[in-house]
Parts: structure tokens; sequence; C-alpha cells
């Protein structure tokens, strides 16, 4: 079945970027001209998905308006004969029929995509996680998508990280059938203990899910931060049915990080065509004195 549909979770309140996201949603960060949901919602969008769901709360509607149309803005640019920004700009409202809902009460990662039901229906779904910017020559949900195709169950975007970070995160075990692709039977989310860790691969952003999913979140308990954990969820599917995961081939930024988001900043405008050159020269420079 091909996938069309995805779900994009961005109602967290980004406290450990405060205060920066007092006032701003930490998805509208830029990453040196684009807000980091716009190359979420492109990565969804190169990879095939025509519908998005973006999942939101109080205080984020500048996404929706980011993703409308900006008339009085384009009318502006057009007279000034701003031609290339223009271009920069009206095409954001033409990229998915996306959507969305507000999650009332922020319950956890697995509760915001629990409200993402009617929208989905019976298909399966990617979920991109709204912190988690990835960029590569490849669309990660891309690769998600081609190994569904293959295996027909649902697919985890992964990646090692290290024992410091395993701890924040989730810990899978995990079989490696061939090149980057594994098979998942296990996970654990945010392993204090080192006996509770089954390896450093990690849920890094991305998964592919069965609609079946929401009948599990039904009868998921609250669990690591009291809130309803998108990974318990998954962990019933990988105990019973299996789960595939994929090494994906992208560079991962986390965007609810203050480290990641300007790794993000650097990286992305060392191939930036208007500012690479200027911020190579400006690095080559600071670096004499670090």
């Amino acid at each position: 079945m091909k996938i069309t549909k995805a779900v994009i979770p961005a109602a967290g309140l980004g406290t450990r970027i405060l205060p920066a996201t007092k006032a701003m949603p930490k998805e509208m960060l830029p990453i040196v001209d684009k807000p980091a949901i716009q190359y979420i919602v492109e990565e969804a969008v190169e990879s095939g998905i025509t519908d998005i769901l973006i999942i939101t709360n109080r205080g984020k509607g500048v996404i929706e308006d980011h993703f409308d149309r900006a008339l009085s803005l384009e009318d502006s640019l057009r007279k000034g004969e701003k031609y290339e920004l223009l271009k920069s700009i009206e095409h954001i409202h033409k990229l998915a029929n996306i959507h969305y809902i507000r999650q009332i009460e922020t319950k956890g990662l697995g509760h915001a995509v629990s409200r993402a039901r009617t929208f989905i229906g019976n298909d399966p779904f990617a979920v991109l996680y709204g912190d988690d910017v990835i960029i590569g020559d490849v669309p990660a949900t891309k690769e998600l998508i081609d190994a569904y195709g293959t295996f027909g169950k649902g697919v985890l975007g992964i990646k090692k990280v290290d024992e410091e970070a395993i701890k924040k995160y989730s810990s899978l075990k995990v079989e490696n059938i061939h090149d980057n692709i594994y098979r998942c039977t296990d996970m654990i989310e945010k392993p204090q203990k080192k006996e509770d860790i089954l390896s450093l691969y990690s849920i890094l952003g991305r998964c592919i899910l069965p609609a079946e999913i929401f009948e599990i979140l039904d009868h998921t308990a609250p669990g690591a931060g009291g809130e309803i954990q998108l990974t318990d969820a998954m962990k019933e599917l990988a105990n019973t049915v299996g789960m595939t995961a994929v090494e994906f081939s992208g560079r991962r930024y986390d965007m609810g990080n203050k480290l990641g988001i300007l790794e993000a900043n650097i990286e992305v405008g060392l191939k930036h065509p208007e500012i690479s050159e200027g911020l190579k020269a400006y690095i080559k420079e600071l670096s004499k004195t670090l």
C-alpha cells in the first residue's frame, strides 16, 4: 500500500531552549533562512507524502501562518521586483494538503499521535517528530517507506548514540538483516540502568506505523515522565509481529537542543549558495582564536 499520509507532532513546549521558545515555537526556529518545520514538511513531500497533519498546541498559530499564503507580502515583493525572494515563499502553501489539530493537554508523544486517528483512518502512515530535522541526499522518510514496501511491517528510523544519550532516548533490541536494515523485536524508553540498555540504537525522529497503533495506544499506560509514550506502544508491535528498523543515511539535528540548533545552522550554512564562502572565511579566522 502506498503511504501518502504523515503526522508531525509539534505540540511540545521547547523548555530545553528557553527563553528562545517563550513566544516562538521551537519548530519555527530558523536553520539559516527556513524554519525547522519547513525542512520536515519538505522531506515528507519529497518522500511521496501528499497529506500532512501537524499536531499543535496553544501559541503555535504562527506555524499555520507560515504554511498559509501571504498575499500582501507576495504583492509587495512583486511590486518591488524582488522575484527571487518571491520565488522562495510563493510555493510554501502548495507543498502539501496540510491540516492541523491541537493536543489540548501535553500528555506525551503517544497521546499526540492518538489525536490523528480520524485523519489517518485505516492507512499506514509516517510520523516525523517536530524536534528532528534530518538532511541527506535521500529523504529519511523515503528510506523508511521503501523498507515498509519490502517488509510490510512498521518501520523505525534509527541511529547509534552514546551511553549517556541513550538514557534520554530509547534503546532497541535489533538484529541485522542486511546493510542498514534491521529486525527490531523489543525496545525500552529512556533506560536509566546499564542492564536495561538493549543496544545503543535509538529511534531518532522518524517511523512508519500501521493504523493498529491507535488500538494499542488506547490501552497504553503512562510511562517515562508520567506520559503516554509512543515507544511503549511500538514495543507491543515489536514484541508481537516485529518491526523493521532502518539506519537512515542523513544527518539528524536535534532542534530541541541548543547545540543541535547551532550545528544545523553552521553545517547548512556551509552549503548555502549565498553565505557559504563568507561563513567559511569567518570560521577559518575564528578558529585562530580558539
